[in-house]
């Protein structure tokens, strides 16, 4: 029957097989988290929960542990966990040595629910699968591979953890110890698509949850919403009129008049009831004044009465400061300890800092008090006189504080001379250690000065090469010009007696066309390349030559001057319509017959 397929069967089992006692048999059911069954099919723990039975997937003994699947069923410390020989309908799981170490297991994916059986007998079918692994729980599915090996996956997670408890084992089917019949289970951890959605939605639902209790929290802890104001009639008028006179309802009061002008409902019939509150309103400015100058008439008590407890509190820090500065006076300060001398001057230090904080506060509160008594306007004189007196005494005071402030500084300065001159002793102790550091960075400091001077004197004597070779130069230059004068004068003599031949030869020069020796070499230059193109050159090509000899000749001074020079250049035009083109030519050989 379907029955007796999920429940272990002990009657086809044959006698003649070796069985654990009673006591090993419930140890291995209860490692499995099943309830433990006698030989005869009776359950050996009256105690335990029929609705957890084999029938139904087998949960964990823990009721901490449904919903969880995470640790497997804890065991009792009295129980021993020893793994027991395990008898299917058909097959035998024998327990793994109990000296070696666990089976390893790969990290557990989360919301694991698949499981790897590898080690399988290769004769081993589905129904004996499902036969083995069904007693650890509700089984939805199982992959089977043709290589001893399947995948099997659970109802729940914590099904799971009772799967791996049956790594190591090794099965046989039936009684056969064929090769084929037999083999070592090993249960892993599987990682699953399925499974990892699963989780995933239940992670979410659970985030669901968890925003819609956090938004409950929240709209439970909000501030109600205030109240609706109430729409305007005679008797809601009558109503906030009177409260609007008491002092403890004025506030709402007021607020339901400031929406009703808001909302528009002033008319000439209302004018009237709204006018009396209003002016209900202004009445109650008067209290507000009144109680205004209560709290400020409070405010100065409690001014007068902090400036008398900080007046005594400075006094007693006046005292405890010139209990440390005699405590540091010489007579006293020798049998302290150094540790104790240390404490004294830290106390006094601190002492000093917080009755200074402490007279600031008061002089600025004195300060304030004359600024306000000086903007008030004051027409008594007696009122004056008093406030005269008051000011001064207030001087005197000061003038005191300082006083006493200045003598402190003093004695402070006192302190920290003698503090020095007790550091000059220690440091007169180190002066030997530091002799020989000073003696080094002198040492240094005098090769440096060496090396700088060396450094002068070649820049010196590179000076004064330079000065005999500029007083040469000099020499040459004077030379020179005496030499000049010389020709100037021998030049004048000559020229003063070749003006009449130099008279002829200017008017020559004169009425030439080439007017400087720059033209002429132009001429010769054009000339040249003219007579290589005897067909002529456009005036473009021809300045295109001269650029490259001198960037600074231009198209228009060399065509003036060509069209001077009419017997040794002569301009042609050559070509029909829009190929016309003006083209020079050399003629000086035609021009030299003709001149």
């Amino acid at each position: 029957s379907a029955d007796g397929g999920r429940n272990l069967s002990l009657d086809s089992i044959p006698m003649g097989l070796p069985m654990s006692d009673p006591t090993a048999w419930a140890t291995a059911m209860n490692n499995l988290g099943m309830a433990p069954m006698g030989m005869t099919g009776q359950p050996l723990l009256p105690d335990f929960d029929p609705a957890l039975g084999m029938m139904t997937g087998i949960p964990p003994i823990n009721p901490m542990m449904p919903g969880l699947g995470i640790v497997p069923p804890p065991i009792p410390p009295d129980m021993p966990a020893v793994k027991e020989i395990i008898h299917c309908k058909s097959c035998t799981l024998f327990p793994p040595n109990p000296h070696l170490p666990p089976p390893a297991t790969r990290e557990r994916p989360p919301g694991c629910k698949t499981v790897f059986v590898g080690g399988l007998p290769e004769n081993g079918t589905e129904q004996i699968i499902m036969e083995v692994f069904e007693q650890c729980g509700e089984v939805i599915a199982i992959r089977k591979s043709k290589k001893n090996f399947c995948h099997i996956r659970f109802a729940e997670e914590f099904m799971v953890d009772k799967a791996l408890y049956l790594s190591g084992y090794r099965i046989r089917l039936g009684s056969s110890t064929d090769k084929k019949d037999t083999g070592r289970l090993h249960v892993d951890f599987a990682q699953a698509r399925d499974d990892l959605y699963e989780w995933e939605c239940k992670q979410r639902m659970l985030a669901r949850e968890e925003r819609h209790r956090r938004r409950l929290a929240e709209e439970r802890f909000r501030p109600p919403s205030p109240p609706p104001v109430v729409h305007y009639s005679d008797h809601e008028c009558s109503v906030v009129a009177e409260k609007l006179k008491d002092d403890t309802k004025f506030s709402e009061a007021i607020q339901t008049l400031l929406t009703w002008i808001e909302r528009g409902e002033v008319n000439r019939r209302t004018a009237n009831n709204f006018y009396s509150m209003i002016q209900s309103a202004n009445s109650h400015i008067r209290r507000l004044i009144n109680e205004k100058a209560a709290h400020e008439k409070e405010m100065e008590e409690a001014k007068e009465k902090f400036k008398l407890a900080l007046s005594g509190i400075l006094v007693q820090f006046e005292q405890i400061v010139a209990v440390y500065h005699s405590a540091s006076k010489q007579k006293a300060w020798d049998h302290f300890t150094k540790a104790q001398r240390k404490n004294i001057s830290v106390w006094c230090k601190q002492a000093e800092e917080i009755r200074n904080i402490h007279n600031d506060e008061l002089m600025g509160i004195r300060r304030e008090e004359e600024m306000e008594m000086s903007d008030e306007e004051i027409e008594d004189p007696s009122e004056m006189k008093e406030t005269e007196e008051s000011a001064l005494v207030s001087q005197v005071e000061a003038l005191k504080e300082e006083n006493d402030s200045l003598r402190w500084q003093l004695d402070a300065y006192r302190n920290e001379v003698e503090l020095l001159k007790q550091e000059q002793g220690k440091a007169t102790r180190d002066e030997d250690t530091t002799k020989e550091q000073q003696m080094k960075l002198l040492q240094q400091a005098l090769q440096g000065m060496q090396k700088h001077l060396l450094k002068v004197q070649e820049e010196y004597k590179k000076r004064e090469a330079e000065l005999e070779k500029v007083k040469e130069d000099k020499l040459k230059v004077e030379a020179l010009l005496e030499n000049l004068k010389e020709q100037e004068s021998s030049t004048s003599r000559v020229c003063a007696c070749s003006q009449e031949k130099e008279c002829p030869v200017e008017k020559t020069l004169s009425n030439s066309p080439v007017k400087s020796e720059r033209e002429v070499l132009l001429v010769g230059i054009i000339s040249t390349f003219l007579h290589v193109h005897p067909f002529g050159a456009s005036i473009e090509y021809i300045c295109s030559y001269l650029q490259r000899l001198d960037s600074k000749i231009c198209t228009a001074e060399v065509e003036v001057l060509m069209t001077r020079l009419q017997n040794t250049f002569r301009q042609e035009l050559s070509g029909v319509g829009a190929s016309l083109e003006k083209r020079w030519k050399f003629c000086g050989f035609d021009g030299l017959k003709m001149t």
